[in-house]
């Protein structure tokens, strides 16, 4: 299929705009809008969804002053994000979650943001992750640990564990710090997290200073969050001149830069609070699907369990161990083609353009859903299959690049993503050697599609040994 979609061929809404370069892509009407909006707070992943299959690979969808552009394709996913990216900031959405996050590297735009990029990049080079294996391993190890001794037992929330275990991932990679020492910081981030989402959905129409619970919890959340980005960088001065290579070091010489110490200190918290919640959130997220999709693939378990005991044996795995594991890694490729950690991307047009046949007026909010595209029918036989097999050499060289974009792309590809894959890579394998999960019956697994596509209330599973 070329990049006119679904849309163009199979619904005869596209309507021409003469004069301007392309159609108006298909859609709902407008008096839909309310229902539309209600499906939007209830349920997006539903709107998402119902709007690729009703229109087409290029859909509008009118919400009162607001008119979306939801593109579908692989093409049109290229074109915005990549070869057309320069027209397209950060979109609805992240606009609006500037008041719960900052200035981080999620919501930056233009020069503040290549210049955080400038920033970080140092910290993801490939030499410096490969240096993280033998902490990630020992992370991993505690996990383990901490799994096994639930076997025979009741159920442990294995979305809880993980969490942990990425935090501390984070603190002893790229802050060369203890987060543990912190308490469990994890509520804050889920706080700051529904708060930007509840500022999303509603368009950041809430004023903040309204009394709501969320907005006391987000505040109190915050609050707790400027403590720790406040010690952690009192016990690095403490430790003498700064000089490290993790991004705690980095940020505290670059706000030193700042005329105005307050201005500094926004940037050092926004920063930390968005690259916290960035950095173990996502791997969390994916870990959890990982298991639960496991859990109903007792084929795919036994082959994950007898490649790691080939490939690591009884030691911790490292880093070489990567390209080995490779039946590992396309089990979590596959979680995240059906529950990719960000599930939508969105972007503002700042000038007219033109996306496959459609017309794109200068301002317009632009999607592209990870969650929709990596289901897309064309390009994905029996989509909601989990088969990770999808991701054995032939299949993958037989796909357009971007049907497939859990990282995303273009510029704004996730910096994180080789540390991301090792870490999943290594817990996953970790435990399918020693350990087998399972879900309870009766508990029913529910994405929740906030900044990352996390899981609703956890995911409770039984342990036993493996074998």
């Amino acid at each position: 299929m070329s990049s006119t979609g679904r849309g163009a061929s199979a619904v005869p809404g596209g309507r021409a705009s003469p004069g301007r370069g392309g159609m108006a892509p298909p859609g709902p009407p407008r008096r839909a809008a309310m229902g539309l909006f209600l499906k939007l707070v209830r349920d997006r992943l539903a709107l998402m969804t119902s709007a690729a299959e009703l229109y087409g690979d290029a859909v509008r969808i009118s919400l009162g002053p607001k008119t979306l552009y939801f593109f579908n394709h692989p093409d049109h996913a290229k074109h915005v994000l990549a070869d057309n990216s320069a027209n397209y900031h950060k979109g609805i959405g992240l606009v609006q979650a500037r008041r719960a996050l900052g200035d981080g590297l999620l919501t930056s735009e233009g020069e503040l943001w290549r210049k955080q990029r400038r920033m970080i990049q140092p910290v993801f080079q490939n030499r410096r992750i490969a240096q993280q294996a033998d902490a990630v391993a020992e992370e991993a190890a505690g996990l383990v640990d901490r799994l096994r001794a639930h076997r025979g037992g009741g159920p442990v929330d294995v979305l809880g564990e993980v969490t942990a275990m990425t935090l501390g991932v984070l603190g002893r990679t790229l802050l060369d710090a203890d987060l543990g020492a912190f308490g469990s910081v994890a509520h804050s981030f889920e706080a700051v997290q529904d708060q930007a989402m509840f500022e999303m959905v509603t368009l950041g129409a809430v004023p903040t200073w309204l009394p709501l619970p969320k907005q006391l919890r987000f505040r109190r959340a915050r609050e707790q969050l400027q403590r720790v980005v406040d010690r952690l960088v009192a016990e690095r001065a403490a430790r003498g001149p700064v000089e490290g290579d993790d991004v705690l070091s980095r940020l505290i010489v670059s706000t030193r830069e700042e005329a105005d110490p307050r201005v500094g200190g926004r940037r050092m918290r926004d920063e930390l609070i968005t690259l916290m919640l960035a950095g173990h959130e996502t791997t969390a997220s994916t870990l959890g699907w990982t298991f639960h999709l496991v859990d109903g693939s007792p084929e795919v378990w036994d082959r994950l369990h007898a490649e790691a005991v080939e490939v690591l044996g009884d030691r911790l795995p490292r880093h070489e161990d990567l390209h080995r594991l490779r039946y590992t890694t396309m089990v979590v490729e596959e979680a995240m083609r059906l529950y990719p950690p960000v599930w939508i991307l969105t972007r503002s047009a700042q000038g007219a353009d033109q996306v496959g046949l459609y017309h794109v007026p200068r301002g317009s909010d632009v999607l592209i859903c990870p969650y929709t595209l990596h289901r897309h029918p064309e390009f994905w036989k029996d989509p909601e299959r989990f088969d990770p097999e999808r991701f054995a050499p032939e299949g993958t060289a037989s796909r357009p690049r971007y049907a497939y974009i859990p990282f995303g792309a273009g510029p704004r590809f996730c910096v994180g993503n080789s540390l991301g894959m090792m870490e999943a890579v290594f817990v996953v394998a970790m435990v399918a050697r020693e350990l087998r999960l399972t879900g309870v019956p009766g508990h029913r697994v529910v994405a929740e599609p906030m900044l990352s596509l996390r899981m609703r209330g956890g995911l409770p599973m039984t342990v036993r040994p493996a074998g």
